[in-house]
Formats: C-alpha cells, structure tokens, sequence
C-alpha cells in the first residue's frame, strides 16, 4: 500500500521566501511585499446558503502567498509556482468581463473589479504565487488567490479597506466578483468571507439571510481544537468535483419551487418556524405534508433540519460535547448522502472508514459531487486515519486521496 500525501501548511518563512524567489527569478528586481489568504473548509451547513440559511466555515492554515510589486502602466503579469516559466500578461485597459482565460483570470480579474468599482486608482502589477491549498479539492484555492491579491492590491493602491472587517467587505465583494463574472466560476461569498474575515481559533457562522447586511451576516464563534485535544482531519478524495452538469442548479430550483409551494420567501423561513415551534418533529412533519413530490420533500427535510444542526452544533462545541458534535456531523453527511443525494462512493467510503477507525463523526463537505470529506479526531490521529481512508480507495480502484490537518483556523494578512 503507497503512503498517503499529507499536505502541511507553508510556514510564514516559507510562503514568503517562496513567493519572493520566484518574483525576483521570473521579473527581477524586488516586490513590494508579501500577503496571504486560506483556503477554507465548511465545518457544517451544507446547500444552505442560497436557502437564506446558515453556514459554519474555518479557514485553513493552508495558504496562498502573493509577493506584488505595482507598475506605473496597466499590464499585469502573474506567475505561478506551477508553471514558473510561463509569465501570463494582460492590459486591463478595455478589458471585458470572461476575456482573460485560464488561472490568471482570478488576479487580473481582482484588479478588474475595482476599477469596475470606481477605484481608477488601481493600475498594473507584477505578482508571483505560491500556495500550498490544494487545487481542485473543495477547499477554495480560488478565494484563498483572490483574497491574497485583493490584500495585495489595497495595500499598494492605498485603497484603506484592508485594515477593518467592515472594509474587507469590499475586497471581498471584488474577490467575488473576479471569480464570478471574470473566471465565470458561480460563487455565492462564503468562500471569500471565510477567507478574508475568519479569525484564529474561531468558526465564521455565516447567516444568509438577505435582509441582513454583511456586517450583520457574521458572528465569530470560538473554535479552538488544540485546547480540546483535537484534530479536524481533511481528505480530498480526489474524485472528480464537478457541478457544471445542471445537478447543483437543479437542487436549487427544486428549493426555490419549494418555497413557492410552501408560501414562503426561502426556506430559512420554514427552519426557523419550526424550530420555534411547541412540537418541532410534528412543525417538520406538517411541512413535509403540503408537499407532494417525494423528491422535493427530500430536498426540503436537508435544508431544515441541515441549517438546525449548524446551531446545534454551535452550542455542542462551545460547550465542549465532542460526542454530541460528531453526531451532527455524522446526521449531516447521512442527510446529504439520502436527502440530497449529492455524495459519490468515494465519499461515503471516505467518511465510513473515518469513522470506522476512531472519528468522532466525519461528513462530506462542499457542494458534493466529489470533493472532501471532513472528520473530527482525537489530536494525533489524522495520519492513521487518513493512511486507513488510503488503502481502502486502493483496494477500490480510486485516485489515491491526499489530506491534511487542521488544529486551528487562520486569517489573512499582510506577512512583510
């Protein structure tokens, strides 16, 4: 059996060191500094956004560094630890939303967006890239490049959003904007605002409902593994994270023609009737009666009982009940996986062994179809498990998974 790949964080020195080596070999000269943002991971609250719900993500130590230095004309050139020898250059002058294809398209398209802003202040740079987030694994090395140059740019441009939460609501509303209408990767924000606003040793809850605004959206939640002798374990199953086949809008529209059935708004509305309720069993029962199609019901029971076990699992964590936490986690992998059907083999096998061999609960996390799985572990225990998820993905015939752990959540910064 192979070993797993276990990918550990860049230290500081690392990521800047990096970043800044492969500046220098691939422009010359020296950069303005260096910034970083995480990669992220959804600890619960899955297919609850764009149903006004609520959403619990961390920030990873994983991190994207981008040492940039700004120019005096509108070219920007970037460069990737990938592809060291292959400088990608753009004019932003003229420059159409979706004209810039390829990776390069989420920096060009960060500085593209302010201007779109309104900020003409902002003109080209030079920009090398180092990360350790593994890409195409659900844990968001899109927002993690985004957020680092969005950091990078106000920075250098003086634009004076950096420094306060309330001003990186608009590096994140760039961010997303480059992801969205540059890179034309659909983003709903919850990568970016993890990203950007998360702070050490703390969860983001994440509420999506849109009468709030964004400052109102969030509440810092403690989230400290080491001091409960903790791991969060991350697996990239590496199977094929694909929602471009209709699957993530189709649930959606069945969401959305749920709420019309049930006369309301979103189903946040329905969540928080019966979780007020005398009887919430009998409140959920009586909700899933006014729906006919079993496919809908379905849908339906996931997102109200999903956004539900976010606060519960709030209040398990604060309180230090690891067992009633796994718990939730385990209902909320099993409710993905039967009520919103949006696991694959991989996953389920992943998050069985998981718990097989010691996890106090383990759940897919992500849009599914693919993707990661987390699992909740006793500190010292990742490698073990991940070795166990590993040799069975072996015996199965899959890509063999890579992981990574977690004992703290991390924050975007300016590193020098």
């Amino acid at each position: 059996m192979s070993e797993i790949e276990f990918v550990e964080p860049l230290t500081t020195e690392q990521g800047v060191h990096r970043s800044r080596d492969l500046f220098r070999k691939a422009f010359g000269g020296h950069e303005t500094g260096v910034w970083s943002a995480p990669g992220r991971v959804n600890l619960i609250g899955e297919h609850t956004d764009y149903n006004a719900g609520l959403c619990l993500p961390i920030a990873l130590p994983q991190r994207t560094f981008i040492a940039l230095k700004p120019r005096h004309d509108n070219i920007v050139r970037v460069v990737s630890e990938l592809k060291p020898d292959d400088i990608s250059e753009t004019n932003l002058d003229g420059l159409k939303a979706g004209s810039v294809k390829g990776w390069a398209a989420y920096p060009v398209g960060v500085a593209w967006a302010l201007r779109k802003m309104g900020f003409d202040r902002v003109t080209g740079f030079d920009a090398a890239f180092a990360s350790c987030v593994p890409l195409g694994s659900g844990l968001s090395s899109s927002a993690a490049m985004t957020c680092s140059t969005a950091l990078a740019i106000d920075d250098v441009f003086r634009l004076g959003f950096g420094a306060s939460d309330e001003g990186r609501i608009t590096l994140i509303q760039a961010a997303m904007k480059s992801e969205n209408d540059m890179a034309g990767a659909s983003t709903g924000g919850l990568d970016q605002n993890a990203s950007m606003r998360c702070k050490p040793g703390h969860a983001l809850l994440l509420d999506c409902r849109p009468e709030l605004s964004a400052l109102e959206s969030v509440r810092q939640e403690p989230f400290n593994l080491l001091a409960q002798g903790l791991e969060l374990l991350v697996v990239d199953t590496q199977a094929p994270h694909q929602l471009n086949d209709g699957q993530y809008a189709q649930r959606r529209t069945t969401c959305e023609k749920a709420a019309n059935i049930l006369g309301v708004p979103n189903l946040r509305v329905c969540a928080d009737q019966i979780q007020q309720s005398e009887d919430p069993f009998q409140a959920l029962k009586e909700t899933l009666d006014a729906i006919s199609d079993a496919t809908m019901k379905k849908r339906v029971r996931h997102v109200v009982t999903e956004i539900s076990r976010v606060r519960t699992f709030v209040k398990a964590f604060n309180n230090k009940d690891i067992v009633e936490a796994g718990r939730l986690f385990n209902a909320s992998h099993d409710s993905l996986k039967s009520d919103y059907e949006v696991t694959v083999p991989e996953l389920d096998i992943a998050v069985d062994v998981a718990r097989q061999n010691g996890a106090y609960g383990a759940r897919m996390t992500g849009g599914g179809f693919g993707g990661s799985i987390i699992a909740l572990v006793k500190q010292g225990a990742s490698r073990t498990i991940a070795q166990k998820i590993a040799d069975r993905f072996e015996t199965e015939g899959f890509h063999e998974p890579r992981a990574l752990a977690a004992v703290a959540s991390a924050s975007a910064h300016r590193e020098s």
